[in-house]
């Protein structure tokens, strides 16, 4: 495993994923990149933050060029994405309600709202959405209930990936043996990410449980 001697040498002792990411590499070629981002769509515990800046680092050492990994990757982001897609449409719309209805502090109206939303933003939302830690695969969902036109939703998934990727694939390349420096940048903005949701769930929480309160009391 010559690319796995090259960064134990360089004291980065790679275990867990990203030993895992660079076996799947070195076996399966470029190929074996656009598997793993496309398995990274389907299980979000597979980090985009450590494939992609190690499929860089890779073809860095030669074992497939810049060019293959980047295609390889992007075309493993709109496979992935595609999947989750044909899941919310097979999920559909009916299901959603059904479910929704009964959810606890919701009204349908918050689910009405959410889809004239996804209508009037929607195409904003699947492009920049595969550029957002956590929302890059779940984009992927409300557009297939929505069934967005698959052409649009293919060509928007494909540029936002290919952004994405592109920058994190070229900064494993630069940066070689320190390719896990990416993953320390993107760690503190996803946390950065889920600390804004969190703060914007229980605003909405608080409001809705007030609301209640005081239809009760009326």
């Amino acid at each position: 495993m010559r690319v796995l001697t090259a960064v134990t040498e360089g004291s980065q002792d790679l275990g867990g994923v990203a030993g895992w990411a660079v076996d799947m590499m070195e076996k399966l070629g470029a190929p074996g990149a656009g598997l793993m981002v496309a398995l990274e769509n389907l299980f979000p515990p597979l980090p985009s933050e450590i494939i992609l800046p190690l499929a860089g680092f890779t073809a860095s050492r030669g074992d497939f060029t810049l060019a293959e990994a980047l295609a390889w990757t992007i075309l493993g982001s709109t496979v992935g994405a595609l999947a989750l897609y044909y899941l919310g449409q097979l999920f559909g719309r009916q299901r959603m309600y059904w479910i929704w209805e009964r959810l606890p502090l919701v009204k349908t109206e918050d689910l009405e709202k959410t889809e004239a939303w996804f209508g009037r933003h929607g195409r904003k939302a699947v492009f920049f959405g595969r550029m957002i830690p956590i929302f890059r695969s779940l984009i992927s969902v409300p557009a297939g209930i929505e069934r967005m036109p698959m052409l649009q939703f293919l060509g928007l998934t494909f540029a936002g990936s290919a952004i994405w990727n592109t920058v994190f694939v070229v900064a494993g390349y630069q940066l070689g043996e320190n390719w896990h420096r990416v993953e320390g940048v993107v760690g503190t903005f996803q946390w950065v990410v889920i600390g804004v949701v969190a703060v914007a769930v229980i605003g909405w929480v608080m409001v809705r449980v007030r609301s209640i309160r005081t239809q009760r009391q009326e």
